[in-house]
């Protein structure tokens, strides 16, 4: 079950895809919302920049117009909250807030003016990032969504799971499912190479080649690439370098980084 989404914005423009898989998934499992920014220690408040949840509603059809804040509990099942973070390194903020709060998926893009690189710069980043095990579903710069920007519709349809003998994935499969539970996924499995790993109730077909190039070439025609990640090492380093960061910069569907083993 996803009880609580949290969503790290930076205000820009390249933030609002991932804003929407947010609310939609918020909208979906009627998760708690949490609206994430990092200012310095003593900046004064920037509320009004945050994403307007009530007007996107208000577009999907999900909320009346003119509806008042408290309506969006009661009409969509979703508790939204907007909080400041305050922390000279944005990383470290972040990192504090989901090792306290514990929220289910974090979903953001990896760029625009903060991204996904520098939040997750730092060895005290690393740490509570690892703490936390989040799922993250993050966004590259060619990232084309599975959420209907006219009405909040997600439609994964195939999701390609790249999985190895090592991270083990046969942990990452449960939250995967809980993510993609009444959304009509198909998964697919793909190992690249001679060798697949046996998983319970996850078919994984045979590829060969570069894996990275491999894995992109098989992502054609998929909503979402879903990759178990060596969690125990922390997000920086099962991201920053690694495969799931290079599937992530070329990739034209998000990538669902899922912490196994």
């Amino acid at each position: 079950m996803i009880r609580a989404i949290a969503h790290p914005t930076d205000f820009s423009a390249e933030g609002r895809i991932a804003f929407d898989h947010a609310l939609a998934l918020a909208l979906h499992h009627r998760a708690r919302l949490d609206l994430l920014h990092v200012g310095a220690p003593g900046a004064e408040g920037e509320w009004q920049r945050f994403p307007r949840v009530r007007a996107r509603l208000v577009e999907w059809g999900r909320l009346s117009a003119g509806s008042e804040p408290g309506e969006v509990a009661r009409q969509t099942g979703v508790e939204v909250r907007k909080i400041e973070l305050h922390a000279k390194d944005p990383a470290e903020g972040l990192g504090t807030f989901l090792a306290d709060h514990h929220p289910d998926v974090v979903v953001m893009t990896s760029h625009g003016r903060t991204g996904l690189a520098r939040l997750l710069q730092g060895s005290v980043t690393a740490q509570v990032a690892r703490e936390s095990q989040a799922a993250m579903l993050l966004f590259g710069p060619h990232s084309v969504g599975f959420a209907d920007p006219a009405n909040g519709t997600l439609t994964p349809g195939r999701v390609l799971v790249p999985v190895d003998h090592q991270p083990p994935a046969e942990t990452a499969l449960d939250p995967l499912e809980a993510i993609l539970a009444g959304l009509g996924a198909q998964l697919d499995g793909l190992h690249v190479g001679t060798a697949a790993p046996a998983l319970h109730g996850l078919t994984v077909r045979l590829a060969s080649g570069g894996t990275v190039d491999t894995i992109l070439a098989e992502a054609d025609g998929a909503g979402l690439i879903a990759m178990p990640t060596e969690g125990r090492h922390g997000l920086r380093d099962a991201l920053l370098g690694s495969t799931a960061e290079r599937v992530l910069a070329g990739a034209k569907v998000p990538v669902l980084a899922l912490p196994a083993g």
